[in-house]
């Protein structure tokens, strides 16, 4: 765990790489064990490849997705409820990893 610092926060991929790429990486595996795998991969690196997490205050984070997200996906069948029951719950589980990782959790 990264000594957490609001202001560094700001800097984030300069600052907290190491730890945004765990945070990331631990949510994706748990979706990925627990919901349909190609579903969960085209989220991954067709809609959360370009999400942004900002820190909150008091141990929250909030992930900002990309415009359109449902839009953004490709290769995949899935009907707009479903992608994004299942976005939904991918970003808390970002969301949580995030406050794990920098022990807020």
């Amino acid at each position: 765990m990264a000594d957490f610092d609001p202001e560094k926060f700001e800097d984030k991929y300069a600052n907290y790489f190491p730890e945004l790429q765990q945070a990331y990486k631990n949510a994706f595996n748990r979706m990925n064990d627990n919901y349909d795998s190609e579903l969960v991969h085209a989220i991954d690196q067709q809609v959360l490849n370009e999400s942004e997490p900002f820190y909150e205050g008091e141990g929250e984070f909030r992930i900002e997705l990309p415009d359109n997200p449902h839009g953004r996906l490709s290769g995949v069948l899935v009907d707009e409820e479903r992608f994004e029951q299942v976005l939904e719950k991918h970003v808390e589980e970002i969301e949580t990893e995030l406050q794990r990782v920098f022990g807020f959790a």
